[in-house]
Order: structure tokens, then sequence, then C-alpha cells
């Protein structure tokens, strides 16, 4: 029996860019950022200036991201989000976006754990790449969020 090609928007916001996805499965079809160049005259990311980027941003990367993958709105399956770690009102604006559509879709909203999803990333279909049989070490530096982890499994992991 095939299995039904699942297609997911993914959304990030957790600190200065706006980007959104489209997998099929475990296959990314389009992948849309935009980059917050307002932060390089003040030398580091202020996250107000932030939060006000991604409320513009989000439509046109989510848009664009749908375009690329040659996906319609009323094809997603599912919305994932980044919750957090992150900056809160950078967070707050994918988290209501996100919201929204699903609701709007009648869909299934999906929270992910920024710092898993780096390491969970590893297990996205990429020709030519290898998945790492569990149980791994891992090692996640984002931001200030810097962190050794034991992966035993995709929802079992141990901060060391």
């Amino acid at each position: 029996m095939a299995l039904e090609n699942i297609h997911t928007l993914a959304i990030e916001s957790s600190c200065d860019d706006t980007a959104a996805a489209i997998l099929c499965n475990d296959k990314v079809l389009s992948n849309v950022v935009a980059n917050q160049e307002i932060h390089r005259e003040y030398g580091g990311v202020v996250p107000e200036l932030a939060s006000r980027e991604h409320q513009k941003n989000i439509v046109p990367v989510v848009h664009q991201a749908l375009k690329q993958a040659g996906v319609n709105k009323s094809q997603l399956h599912n919305i994932a989000f980044t919750r957090g770690p992150g900056l809160m009102g950078s967070l707050l604006v994918g988290t209501s976006f996100a919201k929204s559509l699903a609701l709007g879709l009648e869909i299934p909203l999906i929270q992910v754990n920024h710092m898993q999803a780096h390491i969970l990333a590893h297990y996205i279909d990429e020709q030519g790449f290898a998945k790492p049989p569990f149980p791994f070490l891992a090692m996640t530096i984002s931001g200030g969020h810097t962190q050794f982890v034991k992966v035993n499994d995709y929802f079992d992991m141990e901060v060391i």
C-alpha cells in the first residue's frame, strides 16, 4: 500500500529570519528565507525590529514557498511552526500566522521545538546524505542556545 503524500507548511520565525518551507512527506519542495538586513546598523539583532520585519515578511515568504513548490493552500495537510526557544515577539508573529492559517484551513497545527528541529533536520530526505542511526550524540549551536544532546529516538532526547 502506497503512502499518501502529506504536504506540510513549515514556518520558522525564532530570531531574525522569516522562513517557510513546503515538504511532501520527508522531501523539501521549497524553502524560502527572508533575511533582515535592518540589524546590521545596530551590530546585532534588535528584538522589536525583528518582530516588525517578520510581520512584513511572513505573507510574502509563505506565498513564495507555496508557489515554488507548486502547492495550493487547499493541498496542505498540516502546518508546523517554531514554538521556541527564540525571541518572544518573533515567535508570536510566526505562531499567530500559523494558528490563523491552520484554523482557516481546518488542518492540524504542529508545534516544533527550535533546537530539536536542528537535530531532526538530519532526517529530511536529501540525496547523498545518510540518516544517522539511533542513538547518537548531537551538538546544537544556535544563538544563545548551545547544547549537547543524546538522541535516543525521534522523540527521546536528553540534554547532557
